[in-house]
């Protein structure tokens, strides 16, 4: 059974950091593309990062480039998101993903919250 497990989500300071996690098991996670995505409060879900199966190519959406970075750990079956310089409009919750051609797995979602 597939199971997408995300960590790491919390109460932050602007300007702190955090590193979310995704524990994947049930498929086989070095084949897929795995990606972060992140709803706010009354706004619609975004990509916010993703990663290729060999971890040769990653994306990002532009509000979060140069502070956030994604990877992943294949022998592990775990993709990360590092978030420094964390902004209080990043306040969202994030969700993992993993995609392979008609095949679309999502996690439950980790809460973060950045204020003051």
């Amino acid at each position: 059974q597939v199971q997408l497990v995300e960590s790491g989500g919390g109460l932050v300071q602007p300007g702190g950091s955090l590193r979310l996690s995704c524990a994947a098991s049930g498929f086989a996670f070095n084949g897929y593309v795995m990606s972060w995505y992140r709803q706010a409060p009354g706004k619609e879900r975004e990509l916010v990062a993703s990663i290729t199966g060999a971890g040769a190519l990653t994306n990002y959406i532009d509000s979060v480039k140069g502070r956030f970075t994604i990877s992943r750990d294949n022998a592990k079956n775990t993709v990360y998101l590092q978030m420094n310089s964390l902004k209080l409009e990043d306040t969202a919750v994030y969700y993992c993903n993993a995609y392979r051609d008609r095949s679309d797995y999502w996690g439950q979602g980790t809460l973060v919250t950045v204020s003051s």
